[in-house]
């Protein structure tokens, strides 16, 4: 089983990307599910609207993070629909859910959205908790299972690796929007890789325009974040993973200029 996973996707640039690459990429690496960071697609947070045209575009599942409440109108749709998730670890009371159960090649995948507490001015539960009681609960279903962790500290999304190894079939950090070069597969046989870096545009800060990003570090008077246009990059990874086992046999590192 090939796992197409996407990092962060920035703003209108990143979502035309993806709806001009992904068919083709798919075909290339002979992917069976795609799973994609969206929660920067309108700059901060995603509409209904963005997630429909992701789905349009080959994307089988969404994954969120820190601006999942961005805009707030996607409350309801993620009520409603059941291959949007967003991060597990919030407050019970929050609309949506924080994983799914799907079905690949007539075998059943899970996969997880957790968001880290490093350095996130954010207060969720326990991610790590979270997981192992999200596990036992997936693996009732199946043995595949993959985790989307959207955290800020490299050492917290390594920890979790070493925390699931052996009992999910891969892990991949999303949120810093800068692509690391340490894919590797654990003890185990859990598939790993930091960060899969952004889909956005090149010439930028994480996506933003530069002179905005500067403005900033400088102290001067903050301005709102705009996405920065120009060519754009596609990052992510395929992770491919023995459908028997449920162990990861393989890692490749995607970062295509488009």
């Amino acid at each position: 089983m090939k796992i197409l996973a996407i990092g962060d996707i920035v703003g209108e640039i990143g979502l035309n990307t993806v709806e001009r690459n992904l068919r083709a990429l798919k075909q290339e690496f002979e992917i069976d599910f795609t799973v994609a960071n969206g929660e920067n697609a309108a700059g901060v947070g995603i509409t209904s609207h963005m997630a429909r045209r992701l789905y349009t575009a080959g994307v089988d599942v969404i994954t969120l993070g820190n601006h999942v409440w961005g805009k707030r109108e996607i409350a309801q749709f993620l009520e409603d629909d059941g291959y949007i998730l967003r991060p597990a670890n919030l407050a019970d009371i929050a609309p949506g859910r924080g994983y799914g159960i799907f079905s690949v090649k007539n075998k059943l995948l899970g996969v997880v959205n957790l968001i880290g507490r490093c350095d996130m001015n954010f207060g969720p539960d326990n991610p790590f908790h979270c997981m192992s009681r999200i596990r036992k609960e997936i693996a009732q279903h199946t043995n595949l299972c993959v985790v989307d962790f959207h955290a800020n500290a490299t050492s917290e999304k390594a920890a979790m690796a070493y925390h699931m190894d052996g009992q999910v079939s891969a892990v991949w950090g999303t949120h810093t929007h800068v692509q690391t070069a340490d894919e590797r597969i654990f003890p185990k046989g859990l598939g790993f890789i930091t960060d899969l870096g952004m889909t956005g545009p090149m010439n930028s800060v994480l996506g933003i325009r530069p002179e905005q990003s500067l403005r900033m570090f400088r102290g001067d008077v903050p301005v709102r974040f705009e996405t920065a246009d120009g060519p754009c990059l596609l990052c992510g990874a395929v992770f491919t993973i023995d459908e028997n086992t449920g162990v990861c046999t393989g890692i490749e590192r995607i970062r295509r200029e488009g």
